[in-house]
């Protein structure tokens, strides 16, 4: 057997499809074209009405009618339905970053600890997301639609987030002190956001790699300026060095003013 789809606005490869619309169009929408229906179930009675008449109604050239072949051929040969409808599911592939997570369309999921850098295969539904290794499921999770958000699975972290092949929020900061303090200030602010620091790891390391595009001299800057107005993510120090904003002076704060000395205004101990 061979599957040949029809080409679209192409009626005529698909011509008994075609022609039992056109039965349904001349034998039911038309008749019913001079109607107002008010509901649903209306639309729907008068419909199932003409229905039955059409599916009883006898061939022309051949003995029978529809309803009698469908009890005849079809019926016999249905299964009953399965007991939870079919979940549509696409694949797509992904490597574990060093927090234990995989990221898919812009969420995080979380996998046991012991298959970070591993590449994971992802099936999603518009339900669940589960994740699997060399056809193994190791992680299922409810999908979330949140952007930039984490899911995670306690029993998927190491204890006491001790290690992660070798990287801690520690040494992540230190690493960040030799670019300069600002760099290593931002982290510590970036991980202290998170519930978990490690949910923190990627952003951190990417805003390292910008370093070595643009110098550790500029991503300092870019720091400073990010701490300045409170930017505690990749992107925004992504779009501080692309933009130069780094080589631009930083605003001077305003002044708090201290309380005002007029007659109109009476002060607290007036309420007393």
């Amino acid at each position: 057997m061979a599957v040949i789809p029809a080409r679209v606005r192409k009626p005529r490869d698909k011509a008994k499809a075609e022609a039992g619309v056109l039965l349904v169009e001349r034998w039911i929408l038309a008749k019913l074209r001079h109607r107002t229906f008010f509901s649903l179930a209306e639309l729907n009675e008068a419909m199932g009405t003409l229905l039955e008449a059409l599916n009883n109604r006898p061939f022309k050239k051949l003995p029978g009618s529809r309803r009698s072949l469908f009890e005849k051929l079809d019926k016999p040969a249905l299964k009953p339905l399965p007991p939870s409808p079919y979940q549509y599911g696409e694949w797509k592939k992904a490597k574990v970053n060093i927090d234990y997570h995989v990221e898919v369309l812009d969420h995080y999921y979380s996998v046991p600890h012991r298959l970070v850098r591993q590449t994971m295969d992802i099936r999603l539904t518009s339900m669940i997301v589960e994740i699997f290794h060399k056809g193994k499921r190791q992680a299922s999770h409810m999908r979330s639609y949140f952007k930039g958000a984490h899911t995670t699975i306690k029993a998927h972290m190491p204890k006491s987030h001790q290690r992660h092949l070798q990287w801690t929020p520690s040494r992540i900061i230190s690493w960040a002190q030799k670019t300069g303090a600002a760099t290593a200030d931002l982290f510590a602010a970036i991980m202290a956001r998170r519930p978990h620091p490690e949910q923190g790891f990627r952003s951190c390391l990417g805003i390292m790699r910008l370093g070595k595009a643009y110098g550790n001299e500029r991503l300092e800057a870019a720091c400073q300026r990010a701490l300045f107005i409170n930017a505690f993510s990749y992107k925004s120090i992504q779009s501080i060095l692309k933009t130069r904003l780094d080589q631009q002076p930083l605003p001077e704060r305003p002044k708090q003013q201290g309380p005002i000395d007029h007659p109109n205004v009476r002060g607290s101990h007036y309420y007393h």
